[in-house]
């Protein structure tokens, strides 16, 4: 897939563990692991607002577009 998410980047420059984040965006730890390892097939933009929010970051800091 093309578009990479490097969400587990982000956690580990904030020093932060995806359940702590899950809670605070308050989303499903499922949800937020089929996020973070690129199984997801969408996201709404309001959860990639809170993450955002959560993490001090921009949409670029956690998806990036790669060509095949």
């Amino acid at each position: 897939m093309p578009i990479i998410v490097n969400l587990d980047v982000m956690l580990a420059k904030r020093k932060m563990q995806s359940k702590e984040l899950a809670e605070k965006i308050d989303l499903s730890l499922a949800n937020l692991s089929i996020l973070k390892t690129g199984k997801a097939k969408a996201i709404r933009f309001s959860t990639l607002e809170a993450i955002c929010k959560e993490l001090d970051c921009q949409p670029g800091d956690i998806l990036e577009f790669q060509q095949d």
